[in-house]
């Protein structure tokens, strides 16, 4: 066999492989990593405030609670699915901002999938933060995303960050505006 083609057969396998195989998944899920940028920041005078704090939803142990209790507190919500790739890509980066602001931040990761594959998904990657499901059909305070998307919250009710894309969330630009939200009377 020719170099060339021996070559040109290692560069197909490896493209293949991120079609094939768990190595495709994960090397999607490091690429998406890589690319990501921080979020956009609405412009003040852009921002719009949720229509409410009345969503009912339920925990990690299928309890019901509503939303309200988070209101005058700075939020992090974030819809994702243990199915879509770009969703996990985030989770990491939202895994250590958790760590950072879990006492300071109320956040809710909101899934509307069952608990079984959710469960799994968190433990296979060491993820600790907590689990919001969604009530499929229950009135919320703000639109929901199909699959993926992400809200902060200002402690007024007001959207600062309004965000359907893949993004990396555990930067200075997120962390600065967490730090001045939470600081801001």
């Amino acid at each position: 066999m020719k170099r060339k083609t021996f070559f040109t057969l290692i560069i197909m396998a490896f493209v293949l492989s991120f079609f094939v195989t768990p190595v495709g998944y994960w090397g999607k899920v490091w690429l998406m990593r890589l690319f990501a940028s921080p979020p956009e920041i609405i412009a003040v005078e852009d921002r719009e405030k949720i229509s409410g704090y009345d969503w009912k939803l339920k925990d990690a142990n299928w309890d019901y609670f509503n939303f309200n209790k988070s209101e005058g507190k700075v939020l992090f919500i974030h819809f994702w699915a243990s199915w879509n790739t770009p969703s996990a890509a985030e989770l990491k980066g939202i895994q250590e901002l958790y760590n950072t602001y879990s006492d300071r931040v109320d956040f809710y990761i909101i899934t509307n999938e069952e608990r079984e594959p959710v469960e799994e998904f968190m433990a296979k990657n060491k993820y600790i933060f907590p689990v919001t499901y969604r009530i499929v059909g229950a009135d919320s305070p703000f639109k929901i995303p199909e699959i993926q998307g992400t809200y902060i919250i200002d402690k007024n009710g007001t959207i600062v960050v309004n965000s359907k894309e893949t993004h990396d969330w555990n930067n200075a630009t997120v962390t600065e505006l967490l730090n001045s939200l939470i600081n801001k009377p």
